[in-house]
């Protein structure tokens, strides 16, 4: 009898010492393909399912682990982001579980689109630590036409992370004329607070960036977003403040 070939996973590329995506010095990777198409998203080249190139965890392992001193020493870990993981959950489960066996702290970073609630899902869950769960905009008339999708599967997934008692930071990201508005950070919030828990131990807000726009117009694509520029930090100041009202833990 021969052994089962190995699961192979779709990945974009790796940073090896992330700091941005979860706590602490953080190995990344980028998981290929997504189905959300937000119009400012800066990696436009995970989009294609059928992108990228195979790896094998035990691949990915022998690169991770010469990290990981500099991971534990800071309190990091590894970080599944993309593109969207979740569309690979066994491969990314099989990692995270050769992570929990290294002691290495594991991150799922998501956009939340998930629409298949099965024991896959589950097992990915039960092997992370942490879920950087990325909320669009509250407000379906402005998420569809901002990311082609409806908030509802994000939101539900939020409630599912919260149900689980599953740690989380909410990630909002903070566009000027699309996602900077009053009423919508203060839906955010009163989600967060009556919604979520106590599940959530940090709300990130980060501001829209124009650096994946050479992306675009290297794929031959319009940039449709290229007359917004990143937001002031009044206007973050403001946003942070409505919701701070309901949360403690707010930054940017």
């Amino acid at each position: 009898m021969t052994n089962e070939a190995p699961i192979k996973g779709r990945i974009h590329s790796i940073e090896t010492c992330g700091t941005v995506d979860g706590p602490g010095i953080r190995f990344i990777v980028f998981m290929q393909g997504c189905l959300m198409r937000c119009l400012y998203c800066h990696n436009r080249d995970t989009w294609d399912t059928d992108g990228g190139r195979e790896v094998t965890v035990d691949e990915l392992m022998k690169d991770l682990l010469t990290y990981r001193h500099f991971m534990n020493a800071s309190g990091g870990g590894v970080t599944a982001s993309g593109g969207e993981a979740t569309l690979q959950k066994e491969f990314v489960t099989e990692l995270f579980q050769a992570c929990k066996e290294k002691g290495i702290h594991t991150c799922l970073d998501t956009n939340g689109f998930v629409r298949h609630y099965d024991q896959a899902l589950d097992a990915l869950l039960d092997v992370t630590d942490l879920v950087l769960l990325d909320i669009k905009h509250m407000n379906d008339e402005v998420h569809i036409p901002l990311t082609h999708v409806s908030n509802k599967y994000c939101l539900d997934f939020a409630r599912y992370l919260a149900k689980k008692g599953k740690k989380m930071w909410i990630r909002y990201v903070v566009v000027p004329s699309w996602s900077d508005d009053e009423a919508g950070a203060e839906a955010l919030g009163r989600f967060i607070h009556d919604e979520l828990n106590g599940a959530v131990e940090k709300v990130e807000l980060l501001p829209y960036h124009e650096l994946g726009k050479h992306k675009w117009e290297a794929m031959g694509e319009k940039y449709m977003l290229g007359d917004i520029h990143p937001p002031k930090k009044e206007k973050m100041d403001i946003i942070k403040g409505i919701i701070s009202r309901y949360h403690s833990n707010v930054c940017y």
